[in-house]
C-alpha cells in the first residue's frame, strides 16, 4: 500500500488483513497466552510482544517535527520558529524531518520507522489534564472512563502469571492507561513500587551506552527493568542467563516519558533539545534491544495529550493546538509516512488542524495484530488497525 495513498480511515478497511488468524481455536489460545495446562507460552506472539509507550508529555509541536515544507502557508504561519529549509532532513518531495532527529535517519532507511501524521480525535479537548485522560482511557472527548485502556487489556487477557509485572511505568507518578487495576511497577526516581511492595532495583550491565539527561537515564533504567524481568533470554550469545531481582519474568508495557513539550515561549531552541533528547534515547533504546535480543518482538510508539497551533504566538512559542504526528518503530515496522499530511489551508474556526487519524486506530493496531485481542471490545468501539506492521 502507498503510504501517501493513506489518507482517510474509510481506506483502513483493508488494514483488517493484518489481524491475527486462528486465536478463537482454544489450543492456538492456549499456546498464545500461556496456560501450561494445554500448551507452554510461545515466544513471539501474544504478550511475549512488548509494547514501549514513549509519552511526549506537554503535547509536541508537530509542524516542526515532521515539517510540510512544501507549504508556503507554512512560513507564513511561522516566520520566527519555522524550520529553514537547508537544514531540514528531507524525507519526501512534501515532507521533512526536524534536523535534531537526524539519528532517527537509519530507522528510516531500513523501512522501521513509521510516522503517523494529523493523529488526535473529534471534538478536542485542550486542557492538559483531560486531553491526556482521554489518551489514557481511550473515551470519546463526552466520556469519562475510570480504567486506562491498557488495564482494560490486562483485564480481558491477562498476562502470563510467570510475568513480574503488567507493565513498568518509569519517570513518572502517573500511571496513565495502566491505571485502576493493572498490575503496575512504578519507577520514581529509579526506586520501584507495587502498591506499598518495594521491590529490588535492577541492576544488571550492558554494553550498550546511554545517553545523560533525565530521558537518557529513563530508558537506561528501561532496558535494565527488561533485562532483569526477562530471564528468557540471553544477553548475547554465550553470556550467562540474568536472574531477575524480583520474582517472575517479563513485562508486557514498559512507559517512558520526556518532560517538557509545553511550549509556550521561546520554543526553537528548547524543541530542538527535546527532540535530540528523544532521538538519543531513541537509538540507545534500539541498541540495547538489539543487545538484548529483543528488537524483533518489540513496538515502540510516542504519544502526547495534544499538538501545538499552527501559528505562532507573540511569544516566539505555540499553544495547545490539536493534531500531532506520532512515531511507530520496530523491526516489525513497516516504515513509512502514513495518516494525512497537515493541511494548512483547511485550518478550523480556532486557527487549529483538523484531525486525520483517530488516535484509537494507533490502539487498534497494538491491541490486534501485536497482541491479538479483540480491540473492539477493549475500545468500546470498532476502529480499524492500521497496517504499520509485517506479516
Amino acid at each position: 500500500m502507498e503510504r501517501r495513498s493513506f489518507l482517510s480511515m474509510s481506506a483502513a478497511a483493508g488494514a483488517s488483513l493484518w489481524l491475527c488468524r486462528g486465536i478463537g481455536a482454544e489450543d492456538a489460545n492456549a499456546a498464545q497466552w500461556g496456560d501450561e495446562s494445554k500448551a507452554p507460552f510461545v515466544r513471539g506472539r501474544g504478550y511475549s510482544n512488548l509494547l514501549i509507550l514513549i509519552e511526549l508529555k506537554g503535547g509536541n509541536d508537530g509542524l516542526n517535527t515532521v515539517i510540510p515544507f512544501s507549504d508556503p502557508a507554512y512560513y507564513t504561519l511561522r516566520k520566527n520558529i519555522g524550520i529553514r529549509r537547508e537544514q531540514m532532513i528531507q524525507l519526501d518531495e512534501r515532507t521533512a524531518l526536524h534536523p535534531a532527529l537526524q539519528l532517527l535517519m537509519p530507522l528510516w532507511r531500513s523501512r522501521q520507522l513509521a510516522i503517523v501524521q494529523g493523529v488526535g480525535y473529534a471534538q478536542p479537548n485542550l486542557s492538559h489534564f483531560r486531553s491526556i485522560e482521554i489518551w489514557d482511557t481511550a473515551s470519546r472527548a463526552d466520556q469519562y472512563l475510570r480504567d486506562g485502556w491498557l488495564t482494560r487489556a490486562f483485564a480481558m487477557k491477562p498476562v502470563p502469571f510467570d510475568f513480574a509485572a503488567d507493565g513498568v511505568v518509569i519517570g513518572s507518578a502517573e500511571m496513565g492507561p495502566l491505571a485502576n487495576g493493572a498490575r503496575a511497577i512504578a519507577l520514581v526516581n529509579r526506586t520501584p513500587f507495587v502498591g506499598a511492595s518495594r521491590l529490588a532495583t535492577p541492576v544488571p550491565e550492558l554494553k550498550t551506552a546511554f545517553p545523560g539527561g533525565a530521558f537518557g537515564s529513563s530508558i537506561k533504567t528501561a532496558m535494565q527493568v527488561l533485562a532483569a524481568s526477562d530471564s528468557r533470554r540471553m544477553v548475547a550469545a554465550g553470556r550467562k542467563r540474568m536472574e531477575p531481582p524480583w520474582s517472575g519474568q517479563g513485562v508486557a508495557v514498559i512507559r517512558p516519558t520526556l518532560n517538557g513539550f509545553d511550549t509556550h515561549q521561546n520554543q526553537r531552541g528548547q524543541h530542538a533539545a527535546l527532540l535530540q533528547h528523544f532521538a538519543e534515547g531513541m537509538m540507545a533504546m534500539q541498541a540495547a534491544l538489539v543487545e538484548l535480543g529483543r528488537w524483533s518482538d518489540t513496538l515502540v510508539m510516542t504519544y502526547a495529550e495534544f499538538g501545538r497551533r499552527p501559528r505562532e504566538n507573540e511569544s516566539n512559542g505555540t499553544d495547545h493546538g490539536t493534531v500531532a504526528p506520532h512515531f511507530v518503530t520496530g523491526a516489525r515496522v513497516r516504515g513509512g509516512l502514513y495518516g494525512v499530511s497537515p493541511m494548512l489551508a483547511r485550518l478550523d474556526g480556532n486557527g487549529n488542524l483538523p484531525v486525520g487519524v483517530d488516535f484509537r486506530h494507533i490502539y487498534a493496531t497494538v491491541l490486534g495484530p501485536w497482541w491479538g485481542l479483540d480491540a473492539s471490545t477493549i475500545l468500546q468501539q470498532r476502529f480499524e488497525s492500521l497496517p504499520l506492521l509485517r506479516v
